[in-house]
């Protein structure tokens, strides 16, 4: 039997934090979907299509390497229902700190109550990753800063094209 989890997010851009989540989670499982998230209220700063590009080719490698496949879709409906449509069992969430053990178990509870067949499975960030969120990323890269510590460098070349440094 094949074991498939989905991890849905934004990625919008692509961290390290992501990429420690996805890496420890590829280890687990045959095939591992990534979840792009659209939502139509929201402007995210990369398209659907970049960010699964980005994704494919920072992660791609190494879920192939540990024998896992790796697929990224798009979902504009309750993470579980797109857990649902590509045949998951698994729901992966990552967790920096205990704000979000708090948010995130109200939200496995609720998921729980909406598609009992998924278990979630909460990944703890490692340590040195715990502190970086995609928003904080968007801000420093939007106010020229050095953002080389928090993403990988394909989506710091990605977000230099998209904020061209600053003069003074």
């Amino acid at each position: 039997m094949m074991r498939t989890a989905f991890y849905p997010g934004s990625f919008d851009p692509v961290t390290n934090g992501h990429v420690d989540v996805i890496h420890n989670a590829c280890r687990m499982v045959d095939r591992f979907v990534i979840g792009i998230g659209i939502h139509p209220g929201k402007m995210p700063l990369f398209s659907a299509e970049d960010r699964a590009s980005m994704l494919m080719e920072i992660c791609g490698p190494y879920a192939s390497e540990v024998g896992s496949r790796l697929e990224v879709v798009t979902f504009d409906d309750l993470a579980v229902s797109a857990a649902r449509r590509v045949g998951a069992g698994l729901l992966i969430r990552g967790l920096r700190d205990g704000s979000d053990l708090d948010y995130e178990m109200q939200l496995a509870g609720m998921n729980a109550t909406l598609a009992p067949e998924l278990q979630t499975v909460f990944l703890p960030a490692s340590p040195i990753v715990r502190p970086i969120t995609a928003t904080l990323v968007r801000q420093i890269a939007s106010m020229g800063g050095d953002v080389s510590a928090f993403v990988p460098a394909p989506v710091q070349q990605r977000l230099a094209a998209k904020f061209p440094p600053r003069r003074g």
